[in-house]
């Protein structure tokens, strides 16, 4: 099973599962299908939009490992 990292891009997370959108939305990353979406990592995404991203993507994880 693949485990979210910091430095994948939101939309390698949602092409893993697009269940994990919620998760996103939930921490403030509204613009799903926005060019940043695609291009820049969760970690940069955090710091841009002041997110803490170790419990942004301990979440992700979870929810993989959930529904595996």
């Amino acid at each position: 099973m693949a485990k979210v990292t910091h430095e994948m891009t939101i939309m390698e997370v949602l092409k893993l599962d697009p269940g994990v959108a919620p998760i996103f939305m939930k921490h403030g990353l509204h613009c799903l299908g926005c060019p940043g979406a695609t291009m820049e990592s969760i970690h940069d995404a955090g710091q841009v939009h002041g997110i803490n991203v170790d419990v942004l993507v301990n979440e992700l994880n979870q929810f993989l490992e959930s529904n595996a």
